[in-house]
């Protein structure tokens, strides 16, 4: 545990090393902030180096071997039903927690002073997830060629993007980047490449991944019907 602690630890340094020199810099050249402020950009910086190598190391530790062994488990019990819902709960509770998920709905509420409500915002992405990881399980189990998925529902994505209202366009794109974030991405992933390893003759490469680029589609698509029923 130690040691995955230092490895986490490193990772984490590593990728906030470059903002936080940025931030210096401009500090001491151009932008000269308030020393209280920048002393409180020092301490979130800080607070956050800790928060997420232990949310890393909960992924490592925790989700992702529970993530394997649920996609394991399911097709032992011989039902692709079992297969969808669990998918689609799995997919639909990620979301909801996904941090990044969090900050866009709350943003959205603010700019729109409660035309569209958080939670109406947060729940519709987290069905469009759900259904999207769901479909992505029934590939695994079918052996469906991703390209095949892909082309037809982006093709989908770039219709209902003409009848979608002009304010809703945008934020159903940002949607679809939020939800594939640090939470949601390992649990998909860990499901996939559980399912696909009880499965004979089947390659955990092309089975694992390009399932977070089509469950991406999900909440852009869900978000544009829901514009479209608003208008």
């Amino acid at each position: 545990m130690l040691q995955l602690l230092k490895e986490k630890l490193l990772e984490v340094i590593k990728a906030f090393a470059p903002l936080i020199i940025v931030v210096c810099a401009l500090q001491f050249t151009l932008v000269k902030a308030p020393t209280a402020l920048f002393l409180q950009f020092l301490i979130g910086s800080v607070m956050a180096i800790c928060g997420m190598v232990l949310f890393f190391m909960g992924i490592d530790v925790g989700i992702l071997p529970m993530g394997r062994f649920i996609g394991a488990e399911l097709p032992q019990r011989g039902s692709l039903l079992l297969i969808v819902g669990v998918a689609f709960s799995l997919g639909f509770a990620t979301t909801v927690a996904e941090p990044d998920v969090l900050v866009l709905s709350r943003q959205v509420d603010a700019i729109s002073r409660g035309a569209i409500p958080q939670n109406n915002i947060l729940y519709v992405m987290a069905i469009g997830v759900g259904i999207y990881v769901a479909m992505a399980m029934m590939r695994v189990v079918y052996g469906i060629r991703m390209a095949y998925l892909l082309a037809a529902n982006y093709s989908i994505v770039i219709l209902l993007s003409f009848f979608t209202p002009a304010e809703f366009v945008p934020l159903a794109y940002d949607s679809g980047s939020v939800t594939t974030g640090v939470l949601t991405a390992p649990v998909v992933i860990a499901l996939a490449l559980g399912l696909s390893s009880v499965l004979a003759g089947r390659s955990a490469v092309s089975d694992g991944f390009g399932l977070l680029g089509f469950a991406s589609v999900g909440p852009i698509i869900a978000v544009m019907i829901m514009g479209i029923l608003l208008r």
